[in-house]
């Protein structure tokens, strides 16, 4: 493993198992394409019954009913679970019960949790009410009936549309579709299998930790595989060796005690708005790069590492031509290169009204919400401080609360940092023992399929509670993602390619049928 991974190296003995044996995934005869979406159909019914139940964790009530449900589905094929108390907002804990002492242990990791939700934004009724989609030749979405769907040969561009389709319950329903498969072959997985499932991920797991903490024993594994964050672009099998950590930090800029009339007062009160307007526009340049000293000073990469970078068949045209961009920012050399820095992301600002609700006022205040994406060599530990000297530098006086009006008399400028509780980023070497073991597995399983070689990623840009779950348990990791590159996570429309069904289960089928031991 990378020395400069953030946590504990796994066992010598595992790593060095792992480098003697070549790995050995062949899918069992008679197992093959159409066997997997005959399977995956049987399926679709509870996958469409997990996406109608509300699963935003600022409500403990809908995570309970997500629990239950997630329990009862793997109680169903042969699982033995329990709820891990998360302050009202339980992880699921599953266990295979045909696993045997002696045998390697791998814990696969998803999370149940999604994204908040704007129903108006959404092409659709109801984002919590799925809805089957094709897409016409004018590249517009169109709903169809979901009997489309249940058919053996239904069309693999269809997509299903609805909140956490693919970030992240259908990959946790590819998996149990996987053993479904295989418990019809009575094939058993070459290895015990734990699932641990989180209701927190997109806020960032903050009990995460403790949580596996007091769960060291329960969750102990040679090996953790994490099904979160999408394929790459070309659609072929993915293995990524790391991910971004991430912290969030408000950002308040203070006006007058409160609104004032914009003729009585314009020219005369400062604007708020307008200040944080200019602080934000001195943090990076016109090219996307941030402009606060030091801030990618810790990031050095190798020419070793820009190779691994280099490997990755990106396309970058058409990456521009479907987000809608004419040049990308210039803080990387590439799209994979610029994955390797920390950033600094505005993702909302607010400041008095617009449209309907805009006033002619000066406003009292003026707010936003940053996210900062941390590295091993660059965390919030480090960025932060150089994000608060900065703003200190543009002549603003921080605060921690509502200014006083002491404060008040005595600056002219004042502003208020906020931090959220930080994630750490994860990193490995890329010919890692773990990673030798995925990437032949992944080969293995599409044996066969052209132009189907299996894509390795240095770090992916997203964030994942990687390093709070593999530092306790001392175990080795690697991220599989098995969904559409495509498919507006965290955004309105999210969806799931259902052809990814099918080849995530292909996908989760070779990892359990790749021994970790002769």
């Amino acid at each position: 493993m990378d020395a400069r991974r953030s946590g504990p190296l796994p066992s010598l003995a595992f790593a060095m198992l792992l480098a003697a044996l070549p790995a050995r995934a062949a899918l069992p005869p008679g197992i093959d394409d159409a066997t997997f979406r005959t399977a995956a159909v049987a399926t679709f019914p509870e996958f469409l019954e997990l996406l109608s139940l509300p699963n935003d964790s600022i409500s403990p009530a809908d995570i309970q009913r997500n629990a239950v449900w997630l329990e009862t589905a793997f109680q169903k094929r042969g699982f033995s679970t329990r709820q891990l108390e998360n302050k009202g907002r339980p992880l699921v804990f599953a266990e295979l019960s045909s696993n045997r002492p002696g045998r390697k242990t791998v814990l696969f990791y998803m999370h149940f949790d999604g994204q908040p939700v704007v129903p108006s934004q959404w092409s659709q009724k109801d984002p919590w009410q799925p809805a089957v989609k094709r897409r016409g030749a004018d590249g517009k979405w169109t709903e169809v009936d979901k009997a489309e769907l249940m058919r053996p040969d239904f069309d693999p561009e269809l997509r299903v549309f609805a909140r956490a389709a693919s970030d992240d319950k259908g990959p946790i329903l590819m998996f149990l579709a996987a053993l479904d498969l295989l418990r019809s072959r009575k094939i058993e997985p070459k290895f015990n299998v734990k699932v641990l499932l989180d209701s927190e991920e997109e806020v960032n797991s903050p009990g995460i930790a403790a949580v596996v903490a007091a769960s060291t024993a329960l969750l102990a594994a040679d090996a953790v595989v994490i099904h979160d964050g999408p394929l790459h672009p070309s659609g072929r099998p993915t293995a990524v060796f790391g991910n971004r950590g991430i912290v969030t930090v408000s950002l308040t800029v203070y006006g007058p005690r409160s609104p004032l009339h914009s003729g009585h007062y314009g020219n005369y009160v400062p604007n708020p708005a307008q200040r944080l307007a200019a602080l934000l526009a001195s943090m990076k340049d016109d090219d996307g790069r941030v402009t606060i000293p030091d801030y990618y000073a810790r990031t050095n990469l190798t020419e070793a590492d820009k190779r691994v970078l280099a490997e990755a068949p990106d396309d970058e045209a058409a990456l521009k031509k479907r987000v809608g961009i004419a040049a990308q920012e210039k803080v990387g050399g590439s799209y994979q290169e610029a994955l390797q820095y920390p950033s600094l992301n505005i993702r909302g600002l607010a400041s008095a009204g617009v449209g309907e609700k805009s006033a002619n006022i000066v406003p009292h205040l003026a707010l936003a919400e940053l996210d900062v994406r941390t590295t091993v060599e660059a965390d919030s530990d480090y960025l932060l401080p150089l994000l608060r000297k900065h703003i200190e530098n543009q002549g603003y006086h921080l605060v921690d609360g509502e200014p006083t009006d002491d404060d008040r008399a005595r600056y002219s400028k004042l502003a208020r940092m906020k931090a959220g509780v930080p994630a750490k980023g994860v990193r490995q070497s890329i010919d890692s023992a773990i990673g030798r073991w995925a990437q032949a597995s992944l080969d293995e399983a599409y044996a066969g399929s052209a132009g189907m070689k299996t894509v390795r990623i240095r770090v992916m840009g997203g964030t994942v509670p990687t390093h709070e779950i593999v530092t306790p348990l001392h175990a080795p990791f690697v991220l599989v993602p098995v969904v559409n590159s495509d498919n507006n996570q965290h955004a309105f429309d999210e969806n799931l390619r259902m052809g990814n069904y099918v080849t995530g289960m292909r996908t989760m089928c070779g990892l359990l049928l790749t021994s970790l031991q002769e």
